[in-house]
């Protein structure tokens, strides 16, 4: 492969993961804990944007996949470093005011707050917010198995101590590196994946998703095979397969991916999220219909800025120094976070009307 064509293929996953990401995350928003019957009940047919007028906005899925990839700008090399970065992008996140956050990041950055040290922040937690920011780390790493699994275990335990949070962190980020590889069979990809972990029910999980994949099952029939018949939950262990084998069965078809996946219901931003990031990373930019690029409105952390850092990602890999994060009008997260809480406030309380 040439440079110029080894470049471009590196910017497009770059771009790919960071906007597919977005874009899983805006579409699952509305919908997020509803199960799969009322999403249908409520909507019916195929995902679109319907956060605000028909528009979509990111949530924290989104918001910690750039913080991932601003602390990667800034500190490549250093596992120690990147992890103290990347917690300090947290502490100033909490200050906007965030209308969605986990109880186990919330105690985390907390705990940061007061003083606790990066190394020792997290909480005995196995949620999916390490899993939902990983995949950046996959397409960084690509290339190094090692560093992969040091940057995914040192954003991991920022906020997460269980070491279940930290399998399903990694195993978004092997998938998306095999997004980017493609130097092997998925079923020779599935067949170390029990490895990830050390603990039967992962090992059980993964065997799951190998038989389904072989006998052509859907989505919703493997989630229902993991007793998520009402939705993913924000458990790791609910929401990575789920994400994963939505990807696994429709590696070409972005949006056909993302939809099985948000079908199942439940924690459908960050299920989204994930799989859309994989997905991303697989198709690139071009892979994922316009439509649901366009359709989602946001500042000042937009699309443009989105694939900012993806061009200035790409251009670090390739000049084997660190580029530094972008820069932009942070302070305009303030007026965004107050419109955010409103809509999603009203989404709130139309919940509470029929159908159900």
């Amino acid at each position: 492969m040439s440079n110029a064509a080894s470049h471009d293929a590196r910017l497009s996953a770059f771009i790919g993961v960071l906007l597919g990401t977005a874009v899983g995350d805006s579409l699952g928003l509305p919908a997020e804990g509803m199960s799969r019957q009322r999403i249908r009940l409520r909507w019916g047919g195929r995902w679109r944007h319907r956060f605000l007028f028909g528009r979509g906005m990111v949530s924290d899925d989104t918001e910690h996949t750039m913080f991932v990839a601003q602390a990667l700008l800034a500190h490549p090399d250093d596992p120690i470093a990147f992890q103290r970065c990347l917690a300090w992008k947290l502490r100033f996140w909490l200050l906007g005011l965030p209308a969605g956050i986990g109880l186990a990041t919330l105690k985390a950055i907390l705990k940061l707050w007061v003083g606790i040290p990066p190394s020792r922040s997290g909480v005995w937690s196995a949620g999916n917010g390490p899993a939902m920011r990983s995949a950046i780390i996959g397409v960084y790493f690509a290339d190094d198995p090692d560093k992969r699994s040091t940057f995914v275990s040192a954003s991991t335990r920022l906020t997460h101590s269980d070491p279940k949070a930290e399998t399903a962190a990694l195993a978004v980020a092997e998938a998306a590196s095999w997004a980017v590889n493609q130097n092997e069979t998925i079923e020779q990809w599935l067949k170390p994946l029990p490895n990830l972990g050390y603990d039967k029910e992962w090992a059980v999980i993964c065997q799951k998703l190998t038989d389904a994949l072989a006998s052509a099952k859907s989505v919703e029939e493997l989630a229902n095979l993991l007793g998520l018949q009402s939705g993913a939950t924000g458990y790791a262990y609910h929401s990575v397969p789920v994400a994963l084998y939505a990807w696994l069965r429709d590696r070409n078809d972005f949006r056909r991916a993302v939809e099985s996946a948000l079908d199942c219901g439940g924690d459908t931003d960050t299920v989204g999220a994930i799989v859309g990031a994989i997905m991303g990373a697989n198709v690139g930019k071009e892979g994922i219909p316009r439509e649901m690029i366009i359709g989602i409105s946001e500042w000042p952390r937009s699309v443009s800025l989105l694939e900012q850092i993806a061009g200035k990602l790409a251009q670090q890999k390739e000049t084997g120094r660190a580029l530094g994060p972008v820069r932009y009008f942070w302070p305009g997260l303030i007026l965004r976070n107050l419109v955010f809480l409103v809509v999603v406030l009203i989404h709130g309380f139309r919940r509470l009307a029929p159908p159900y």
